[in-house]
């Protein structure tokens, strides 16, 4: 019975048409991976606006003034610890010469006491040459034996001292190096926050800073106007409290109205003074002067030239002198700004103060409205 079936056929392929066909394979493994991970891969975020970058930089500058004024603080207890602790080893030192000159003295009566060979007095009157010479030396040995009590006691006193004082050194630097370590931490914060700040602004186009520039101006102009709108309120203020004689004890309100004193009204101008001399020196985080400083170093500096001393953060300087009144501000006193009192500026009239800005600014003047006023104080 013949066979139907259908010969089988041999393709031959050459080694080229093989490597061919693996190519496009390839490729189209590939091809397909690719739009694989492309449609699994998450959207690129949104460039941020120009609004929401500025934004994101007044955050990142106040943020970095909170910690300039937790870096001051940590300075000035550090600073404080240092000056203890030498105080300390000044005084420990003392304390030792004291201690040694004890010990020579207990060392002279111990020498005397074994030149005699401990021998009682009846034995030493019997070998005396001389009775009254034996009884001259006992006399002299009784007053040995007061001093050499007193001796003991003396230099009990200073070994306890010098303990006392081991123990407060010992308290002394621990303290130190607590302070130092939240010297050193602020000092990073401060530096990492302006560090996000600079490389948000490094990213901006011509076009961008061009832009963010504007958004500036147009902010200081707002409060410029406010500024010159409260000035006017004030003024018209004065005018009517004049008009209808009236008074307020002998103070009005206002930097048009009455001094303090003339012992405070020469003390503010000295301080507006100093600190108008400033201008257009940088804002350096940390800094007291004279080249630079930052916001509370200016106004301790320009009070100090006044001769009033006043403490190193915008945290304590706002506890000092007398609260007043946005309204009845006068030259000379101090304008707290935020909730979380991290800057301060030294009011001049009309809505203005002189302030240290921020980092990349200058000692200027500005409108005490560019900012969310938190409180203001009167020195006296």
């Amino acid at each position: 019975m013949a066979s139907h079936r259908k010969p089988r056929t041999s393709v031959l392929t050459s080694p080229g048409s093989r490597r061919t066909a693996a190519g496009l394979t390839t490729a189209a493994l590939a091809s397909v991976t690719l739009l694989s991970q492309t449609a699994d891969a998450a959207p690129r975020a949104p460039r941020p606006t120009i609004e929401e970058v500025k934004q994101k930089v007044d955050g990142l500058y106040r943020q970095a003034e909170v910690a300039t004024q937790k870096y001051n603080a940590a300075k000035e207890r550090a600073d404080h610890q240092r000056e203890t602790v030498d105080g300390l080893l000044d005084a420990a030192a003392k304390r030792a010469e004291k201690m040694n000159a004890s010990r020579r003295e207990l060392g002279t009566f111990a020498s005397a006491q074994y030149r005699t060979g401990g021998m009682n007095p009846t034995a030493q009157l019997m070998l005396a040459k001389d009775p009254q010479q034996f009884f001259d030396r006992s006399h002299l040995m009784e007053r040995l034996t007061g001093r050499q009590q007193q001796a003991v006691t003396d230099y009990q006193k200073q070994a306890a001292a010098a303990a006392r004082q081991r123990a407060e050194a010992s308290r002394s630097l621990d303290q130190l190096q607590n302070s130092q370590a939240a010297l050193k931490e602020s000092k990073r914060s401060v530096q990492q926050k302006l560090a996000e700040a600079r490389q948000l602004l490094s990213r901006l186009t011509a076009q961008e800073k061009a832009r963010l520039a504007e958004l500036e101006r147009q902010k200081e102009a707002a409060a410029k106007r406010r500024a010159e709108e409260e000035a006017r309120k004030q003024q018209e203020r004065e005018r009517l409290r004049q008009h209808d004689g009236g008074s307020t004890g002998g103070q009005t309100g206002g930097d048009t109205g009455g001094s303090t004193g003339g012992s405070q009204s020469t003390k503010a101008e000295k301080a507006l003074a100093f600190a108008r001399a400033q201008i257009g020196k940088p804002y350096v985080w940390g800094a007291t002067g004279p080249s630079s400083y930052d916001c509370s170093g200016l106004t301790q500096a320009a009070w100090k030239a006044a001769g009033v001393d006043l403490p190193r953060t915008t945290w304590e300087q706002v506890k000092v002198g007398q609260r007043v009144a946005t309204k009845d501000l006068q030259p000379g006193d101090l304008v707290f700004f935020f909730d979380d009192i991290s800057h301060v500026g030294m009011y001049i009239g009309g809505g203005r103060m002189i302030h240290a800005p921020h980092p990349g600014a200058n000692v200027r003047e500005e409108s005490i409205y560019y900012m969310p006023i938190y409180g203001s104080v009167r020195l006296g």
